[in-house]
């Protein structure tokens, strides 16, 4: 399995971005997908998670600013962000998990600044 994500970039404070993670393979319906972020100094941390039923849930500090979603049919997570903060400044990671296997995505750029 392999992940590309992308959609990062510069933004404003307040602005929104939506970030993609599409997968390569056939079992991405049955997987967990999960966004991750790491700020520099900072260990790595959940953002939000979504089940193959389409549970989600969300870390505390976005809940309510972002959105998680899957379209199974392009093998692709989204997270929709808003009203983005600068401690969201990060290097956002998508995580695909999967019977066999944990996959990771490179990582894309988030920096929210005025």
């Amino acid at each position: 399995v392999q992940l590309q994500a992308s959609g990062g970039g510069l933004v404003q404070p307040g602005g929104s971005l939506r970030l993609s993670c599409a997968a390569s393979g056939s079992l991405f319906s049955r997987s967990v997908v999960g966004w991750y972020r790491q700020a520099p100094g900072k260990q790595r941390e959940p953002v939000a998670v979504i089940l193959s039923d389409g549970g989600t849930s969300y870390s505390a500090s976005v809940k309510g600013r972002f959105t998680i979603s899957r379209d199974n049919a392009k093998n692709t997570a989204y997270l929709q962000m808003n009203s983005l903060k600068p401690e969201d400044t990060a290097v956002y990671y998508c995580n695909l998990v999967q019977l066999g296997g944990n996959y990771w995505g490179q990582g894309t750029q988030v920096t929210v600044s005025s």
